[in-house]
C-alpha cells in the first residue's frame, strides 16, 4: 500500500529524532515536523536538556523562514505527545496553541505522569484537532527505552555479548580479545553513546582494565558502574561502585532510575550477565556471533552460574533483528512480551 501523506511526514520527524539519540536523555529523543498552509515543511529534533523541545525547534524554523504567522493553521507532526507542564522549558502544548496550529498529528502518547494524555488534552480543549496513532509501531520501537523508563521508572536494560557461532566467549585461557571484527567494536561503542550508564563486574575489569569509553563514535561516554570495587589506577575511573551492602541488581536499577538513567548496557562477563539474565532484568539482548568456532566444551559460555534443568524450563525469547557487521552478525532479541502486561 503507497504510505499516506500523514505516514510521509512522520517518517521525516523519526529521522529527526532519530539524529538525537544520543544527545537528550533524560528526555526523549522526538522529532516534529511543521507544514504550512502554504505547503514549506520544516523540521527540528530535542536539544540537549535545559534546551528547546522538537516542536518548538520546528515552529521556530517555520517562524525563521516565512515570518511569525507562517505557522498559523498549519499541520504538526511529532512522534511523541507534546508536553504539559513546565519543565526546564516551557510546555510544547501552550506553544502550539500559541503559534495558531490547526492539526497535530502525533505517533504515540507519552506516559509520563506529568504528561500521560494532558498534552493532547489541551490541544484539543483549545480546538486543535488532534490525531493519534500515525507509524506507532516504528515510533513505539525507536523511544522503546524511554517509553519503558517512564513507566518502570527503571532504565531500559541492554544486555550486549559477543561470542563464537559455538558460543564461546574466551580460550580456556581466558583470552577474549578479539572475537569479533571492528565494525562489530564500533556498532557497539555505538550502544554505549545511546546508554546513560554501563554496567560490568569487578571481574572484567581486573581481567581487562576496559575503559568503557565511547571512543570509538561520536558520543557521550555513559557513567561507569563497577559491581564490586574497581582498584586504584583502573582505566575505568571515574566510576560508581556497587556492592551487595547497597542491595542487589534490582536496586541498583532503581537507583540509577531515579538518576535519570533511560538505558543501561551491561557489558560484563559471564558471571554478571548470567545473573542479570536468572533475574530477568534484561530487556533487551544484543548478541555479536562472529564467523570462528571454539570446538570444545573447555571455553566459557554467555552465561556463569546454574541453568535450567529441562528444556521445558529454558529462556526463550523473540529475536526481533539479524544484521550482518562486518563479518559478524549481530542478533537482537527481547523477552517475549507478557499478554496480561499493560
Amino acid at each position: 500500500m503507497p504510505e499516506t501523506t500523514d505516514e510521509v511526514r512522520m517518517a521525516m520527524a523519526i529521522d529527526l529524532g532519530a539524529s538525537v539519540r544520543t544527545t537528550t536523555a533524560p528526555n526523549p529523543w522526538v522529532g516534529a515536523v511543521v507544514v504550512t498552509t502554504e505547503g514549506t515543511v520544516h523540521g527540528g529534533a530535542t536539544e540537549p536538556p535545559g534546551g528547546r523541545h522538537a516542536e518548538v525547534v520546528a515552529l521556530d524554523a517555520a517562524r525563521g523562514a516565512g515570518g511569525d504567522l507562517a505557522t498559523h493553521g498549519a499541520t504538526v507532526y511529532v512522534t511523541l505527545e507534546p508536553c504539559a507542564h513546565q519543565g526546564l522549558t516551557g510546555p510544547c502544548s501552550k506553544a502550539l496553541i500559541d503559534a495558531g496550529v490547526r492539526r497535530v498529528v502525533v505517533a504515540v502518547a507519552d506516559p509520563d505522569r506529568r504528561v500521560a494524555g494532558a498534552g493532547m488534552a489541551e490541544l484539543r480543549d483549545a480546538g486543535v484537532a488532534v490525531e493519534l496513532g500515525c507509524r506507532a509501531d516504528d515510533i513505539t520501537d525507536q523511544l522503546h527505552p524511554y517509553l519503558h523508563h517512564r513507566r518502570t521508572g527503571r532504565p531500559y536494560v541492554v544486555l550486549k555479548l559477543a561470542a563464537t557461532l559455538d558460543g564461546r566467549t574466551a580460550a580456556p585461557d581466558g583470552t577474549s580479545q578479539w572475537i569479533t571484527g571492528s565494525e562489530a567494536r564500533t556498532d557497539a561503542h555505538r550502544l554505549r553513546a545511546e546508554s546513560q550508564a554501563i554496567v560490568v563486574g569487578a571481574g572484567t575489569v581486573a581481567a581487562d582494565d576496559p575503559s568503557l569509553t565511547t571512543r570509538l563514535v561520536e558520543g557521550p561516554d555513559p557513567w561507569r558502574i563497577v559491581l564490586g570495587g574497581a582498584p586504584d589506577g583502573a582505566r575505568v575511573h571515574p566510576c560508581a561502585e556497587w556492592t551487595r551492602d547497597d542491595g542487589d541488581l534490582g536496586a541498583l536499577l532503581d537507583s540509577l532510575g531515579e538518576r535519570g538513567v533511560v538505558q543501561a548496557l551491561v557489558e560484563g562477563g559471564a558471571t554478571v550477565a548470567g545473573s542479570f539474565h536468572r533475574a530477568g532484568l534484561v530487556d533487551h539482548y544484543v548478541v555479536y556471533l562472529a564467523p570462528a568456532l571454539a570446538g570444545g566444551d573447555d571455553a566459557p559460555g554467555l552465561f556463569g552460574g546454574p541453568g535450567p534443568a529441562t528444556i521445558a524450563d529454558i529462556w526463550r525469547g523473540e529475536i526481533t533483528a539479524v544484521t550482518p557487521v562486518g563479518s559478524d552478525i549481530r542478533v537482537d532479541l527481547r523477552p517475549t512480551p507478557d499478554p496480561g502486561a499493560t
